[in-house]
C-alpha cells in the first residue's frame, strides 16, 4: 500500500544518497512519494442491525467490533492482542501500557455490561479470540470483515471496520458535547 511504499522509499533514499554522498559508484535516489488516498470511514446509521448480523456471522468479528464501539479501541493492535491479564478481575476495566496501544500512552478502558456478559474468562497469558498466547495475523480481522462484506451486499460499501470506532465516537459526543471528553475516551 502507499503508506508501506512510502516508508520504504524514506529508508532506501536514505541509504542510497548517503553512499552517493560517501564516493560509492551510484546515483542518487529519485523515488518519488505517492499519494495516499485518505478512506471515509462512513458512520453506521443502525449499529445494533449490523451487530446482530455479525454475530451470526463470525463471535470473534462481532466482539472485535462490539469492543470497537463501545470500548473505542483500534482493531489490528489493542483488540487482536489483547489477553486476559488486560482485564481486571471483575471485567470492569481493560487496562492497556505504552506498548500497546498507538499514543503510547497507558490507557484504561471502561468495558459496557454488554461486553462483558460476551466473555469467559480464561488464564491470563492467552489471547481472548485463540485461546492460546499466540495472536491471530495482523490481517484475521481484515479477512473476517471482506467475507462478511462479501456474504453481505446491502452493508454500505464505505462502512469499514474503523467504522464501529468513529460511530462509538460520535455517539460520545452526541452525549457530552465535549471534544475534550471525546480525545481522552479515544485515546488521542
Amino acid at each position: 500500500n502507499n503508506t508501506s511504499n512510502n516508508t520504504s522509499r524514506r529508508h532506501l533514499n536514505v541509504l542510497v544518497n548517503y553512499l552517493h554522498e560517501n564516493g560509492f559508484d551510484i546515483d542518487k535516489s529519485k523515488l518519488k512519494t505517492r499519494k495516499q488516498e485518505e478512506v471515509l470511514h462512513k458512520p453506521i446509521k443502525h449499529v445494533k442491525t449490523l451487530l446482530d448480523d455479525i454475530y451470526k456471522f463470525n463471535r470473534n468479528l462481532h466482539l472485535c467490533c462490539l469492543m470497537k464501539y463501545c470500548c473505542l479501541l483500534r482493531p489490528h493492535q489493542e483488540i487482536r492482542l489483547l489477553k486476559w491479564e488486560d482485564f481486571t478481575s471483575d471485567l470492569l476495566h481493560i487496562r492497556l501500557s505504552g506498548n500497546q496501544v498507538k499514543s503510547k500512552r497507558n490507557r484504561i478502558v471502561p468495558v459496557s455490561p454488554k461486553i462483558r456478559e460476551t466473555l469467559k474468562r480464561k488464564e491470563g497469558h492467552l489471547n481472548i479470540f485463540t485461546g492460546l498466547k499466540q495472536p491471530y495475523s495482523r490481517s484475521y480481522f481484515i479477512q473476517l470483515w471482506r467475507r462478511f462484506k462479501r456474504l453481505n451486499p446491502e452493508v454500505d460499501k464505505e462502512i469499514t471496520l474503523y467504522s464501529f470506532r468513529h460511530s462509538g465516537a460520535i455517539e460520545i459526543f452526541k452525549r457530552t458535547g465535549s471534544i475534550t471528553k471525546l480525545q481522552k475516551a479515544m485515546g488521542h
